[in-house]
């Protein structure tokens, strides 16, 4: 099934995610948050989550595999909290904190569709083509201003970003991450299949064949 652009309810209505959705294993909440929308109301923006992946202590990819640092200790719970980092030094990249309190994991928000704000997002992005704004984490977080201050806070409560459930159901596939180079071949992605908004599959020239 693949969602194409439309205004969706959840532009104006929609339930924010409870904590409980969050407080599970990376692996059960990351295919289930793939057709949730990922909004910024007090900017208008409005995404619909395309690609998510998974992530948890005992995995080799994970930040927070070997130790518990001021950096990844927001992925060590509460759940439902953000922990943003930069990738390579320079891009912002957003996960949401799952599972239990003192067990790190979480997911990571690959790719989204956008529903409302593109004109925010065009600016942001340097006014590239629609299907280019949210594809790739460091995209999605230039889009929506997601930035490093967001780190820790609390995205059932405090932050300006929510994730909102309005009733979609997409099919969700799932396959090896993207880019890593340890437990590269897990299949902890989940996305809709077929979807031209998910990003281009790469698999890590580092990881062994």
């Amino acid at each position: 099934m693949k969602i194409e652009p439309k205004r969706s309810a959840a532009t104006d209505t929609g339930s924010p995610l409870p904590r409980a959705f969050f407080a599970r294993d990376a692996t059960v909440v990351g295919p289930e948050l793939v057709g949730m929308v990922l909004s910024r109301p007090d900017e208008g923006l409005f995404a619909r989550v395309v690609e998510v992946e998974a992530y948890r202590q005992d995995d080799p990819a994970c930040h927070a595999y070997r130790r518990r640092t001021e950096r990844n200790a927001p992925l060590w719970g509460p759940s439902g909290h953000a922990y943003v980092y930069r990738s390579y030094g320079v891009h912002w990249c957003v996960n949401v904190a799952t599972g239990s309190d003192g067990v790190a994991q979480g997911c990571l928000m690959r790719a989204a569709q956008p529903l409302a704000g593109h004109e925010l997002m065009r600016t942001r992005r340097g006014g590239v083509a629609d299907v280019e704004l949210l594809r790739g984490p460091a995209k999605l977080c230039e889009a929506f201003g997601i930035t490093g201050a967001l780190s820790g806070r609390d995205l059932c409560g405090d932050a300006p970003i929510v994730l909102l459930d309005d009733g979609t159901r997409p099919d969700v596939a799932a396959g090896p991450r993207v880019g890593v180079s340890q437990a590269a071949d897990w299949p902890w992605r989940f996305f809709v299949d077929g979807s031209r908004w998910v990003s281009v599959y790469r698999r890590s020239p580092r990881a062994p064949r």
